[in-house]
């Protein structure tokens, strides 16, 4: 594989083009990856093959005399900023923001190669050296970042990135065709400053400058200021954001900010499988760039045999951003374009015969959508399946298990595992249609049968269904009878296969009596929990204002949240019951909570932790005779 085969990201590898010159340079934060999981790369590639010459600058040096910066020159349409596939934040910080142990999208996990706020860090450096030439932000940290929003690691409420980074334009969500509007936009010789009518983009202006005027169909938010001083704003303020993101025609949104307005413009509609296609059937190599030889990148290395099928996730999780920067109807890519990026991943020297994923943000929603298309588009619920299936939404599961049957007829593939999490509800679902219903059940037995390395992972989050409805997540209950199916099924066919649910502390709603009874409940299933976290509040989520502001966005009812170290540590411990150390403080917190009575039920039949050692039992067999 030569330099050539990647996106240039020195001089010398422009010299070997042949150029002197570029149309666009972009700036990761990410270690490029040439690969379709990676954003930067997407929209190198899709302008690429729109004509356009484009070089990557992957984790510039943000310090000193910002050699980096400068080393590609001055591009002749724009400099894109692209933040990285997880927000800069939740990728350096746990939830209790401490630094995480490696950042997964830097070679050997590096922690010194990414600025907090990359967004807005790159882009001051770009305007301080190249003040004329117009920066535009993409990728989820400016996506989640597009109106006024609440930033847990400074504890405040912050404008739109557009004040604080000074840029010029926001693309929120997946950027392929708002960014070849925007190259044709400036190339007919329009300015930065008059593009304004481009779906997908956000930008500044005073009144006078807004595209139309305020018109009546905008809605017009409670401005930055006036949510400084009420919460209550806030709230009401995120509704309208939330429900305008996740419809098929969705209204502009303005918001005043230091004068100005900050103008959110409608999303396009979803993409089309063809469109989808062309995205994904790009020329990438799908490696690292040869810079990294010898060198781990970590989320890489989870993803080099996967392949993606779909974007969108109609789940609407409360906690989760997935909607608000891919929305939530599903784009699927069509059979033929998958089965080709398998192939790809057979024909890898390192590839020995396993597929780690199938999937998507939710694995088996592949190929659904609204029955009637006219409904979907005066709908405007964030989800699909909540508080209950929406008797429109066609839950069919067949194409899916088309797809994954011709996956595992290429020669070269022995399994192909499904590593994104499954939504256990559409599966359990009982359609009218019967042959749905067949179908469900059909792929469970597939899934379960073919496609699980030994564990299946599955969020039920909590067991509390009053916090579950916070959630927007379904009935422990519904866990309960997937469990008995998954356990049917491998007994059946002879298998030791583990269930791995997903469970979180400390969400908005949640009570530390809540957390004693998920313990409960989950020790009588014979779970001792492995994949857990605390809830962390991330730009642009109903959760997120529901815990800031103290109000649920939709009912504007008071919502308890666990803010403290010491609260959200008393919630957390009972994920860990089972380990002696752990016992005191929780029998202490109970008694402190007035549920000493949860006490035998959690560790009834368990030997009490300080037992002198001549009455314990022997960890030694006994000797022979």
């Amino acid at each position: 594989m030569q330099l050539t085969d990647f996106l240039p990201t020195t001089k010398k590898e422009l010299e070997l083009r042949g150029w002197n010159e570029v149309d666009i340079i972009l700036f990761s934060a990410d270690a490029y990856v040439d690969h379709p999981a990676f954003g930067a790369a997407v929209i190198g590639r899709c302008l690429e093959a729109a004509g356009y010459r484009v070089a990557i600058v992957p984790q510039p040096d943000w310090h000193g005399d910002y050699r980096d910066f400068k080393k590609l020159g001055r591009p002749r349409l724009f400099f894109g900023i692209a933040p990285g596939c997880m927000d800069s934040m939740v990728n350096k910080y746990t939830a209790n923001r401490r630094l995480r142990s490696e950042d997964a999208y830097s070679p050997d996990g590096r922690h010194d190669l990414r600025p907090e706020y990359p967004t807005i860090v790159y882009t001051r450096i770009l305007k301080e050296l190249f003040p004329d030439v117009p920066v535009v932000l993409g990728g989820i940290e400016a996506s989640l970042r597009r109106l006024t929003h609440y930033d847990y690691w400074q504890d405040k409420l912050c404008k739109c990135i557009l004040c604080d980074s000074h840029a010029d334009l926001i693309i929120y969500g997946m950027g392929e065709r708002p960014t070849l509007e925007l190259c044709r936009q400036l190339e007919a010789g329009l300015p930065i400053t008059a593009v304004h009518d481009i779906p997908q983009t956000v930008y500044l202006a005073r009144e006078s400058e807004i595209e139309g005027g305020i018109c009546p169909d905008d809605i017009v938010l409670h401005s930055h200021e006036e949510c400084l001083r009420n919460k209550r704003a806030q709230a009401e303020n995120f509704r309208h954001i939330e429900e305008e993101s996740n419809k098929m025609h969705a209204q502009r949104l303005l918001q005043r900010v230091d004068g100005r307005y900050a103008v959110v413009n409608p999303p396009y509609p979803p993409m089309t499988t063809e469109e989808m296609d062309a995205s994904f059937d790009l020329p990438y190599t799908r490696v690292p760039h040869p810079k990294y030889k010898g060198k781990r990148i970590p989320a890489y290395e989870m993803i080099r045999h996967s392949v993606n099928i779909h974007r969108g996730c109609f789940g609407g999780c409360a906690f989760c951003t997935i909607s608000a920067h891919q929305g939530k109807f599903i784009s699927c890519r069509s059979k033929e374009s998958i089965l080709r990026e398998v192939r790809q991943v057979v024909a890898m020297d390192d590839f020995k015969g396993y597929l780690s994923d199938l999937g998507g943000p939710s694995a088996n929603m592949y190929g659904m959508g609204g029955k009637d298309r006219s409904l979907c588009e005066r709908c405007k619920r964030p989800s699909c399946v909540h508080p209950r299936i929406c008797p429109n939404l066609n839950t069919d599961h067949s194409r899916l298990i088309d797809l994954y049957r011709a996956v595992d007829a290429i020669p070269g593939v022995k399994k192909s595992f499904i590593g994104s999490g499954v939504r256990y509800d559409l599966l359990l679902h009982r359609s009218d249609d019967e042959r749905v219903n067949q179908a469900a059940k059909a792929y469970t037995e597939e899934l379960i049968c073919h496609h699980v390395s030994g564990r299946l992972k599955v969020a039920p989050e909590h067991t509390s269904d009053r916090v579950l409805q916070l959630m927007r997540k379904p009935s422990f209950r519904l866990f309960g009878d997937f469990k008995r199916l998954f356990d049917r099924i491998n007994s059946q066919h002879g298998l030791r296969q583990q269930l791995i649910p997903y469970f979180i502390s400390s969400h908005p709603g949640c009570h530390e009596e809540d957390m004693a009874q998920l313990a409960i409940l989950t020790k009588r299933m014979d779970f001792q929990l492995e994949q857990i976290q605390d809830f962390t509040p991330t730009p642009m989520t109903v959760s997120t204002e529901a815990w800031y502001t103290g109000l649920h966005p939709y009912t504007l009812e008071p919502v308890y949240s666990a803010k403290s170290p010491q609260e959200k540590l008393a919630q957390r411990q009972y994920f860990f019951w089972y380990q002696p150390a752990q016992r005191r403080q929780i029998e202490q917190s109970l008694r402190r909570i007035g549920r000493a009575d949860l006490i035998p039920q959690l560790f009834g039949g368990m030997p009490p932790k300080n037992v002198p050692p001549k009455n314990r039992p022997s960890k030694k067999p006994p000797r022979r005779p």
